[in-house]
């Protein structure tokens, strides 16, 4: 199994958060760096890992990286990554 690495940036219009497009990085340093980065601008930003067999389509619970800005408790209940 691979790990895969994304970041997810939020916007806030009328009251509602809505996702970005997610963006795919090569590790969970350059998660961090970018969701750093983005909560610059960004309303929130989370990074997570998963572990993916892509041969038989099987992806992983999510785990946490970082979560910046008022996320929604589901998203902040997600298990940490080491």
């Amino acid at each position: 199994m691979a790990e895969l690495y994304v970041v997810q940036s939020f916007n806030l219009a009328k009251g509602c958060i809505s996702p970005d497009a997610p963006i795919q990085v090569e590790d969970a340093a350059q998660a961090r760096r970018m969701a750093e980065r983005l909560s610059l601008c960004k309303a929130a930003v989370i990074a997570f890992v998963r572990e993916v067999d892509a041969s038989a389509g099987d992806y992983s619970v999510p785990r946490l990286l970082i979560a910046i800005g008022d996320l929604p408790d589901e998203i902040l209940e997600l298990e940490r990554a080491d």
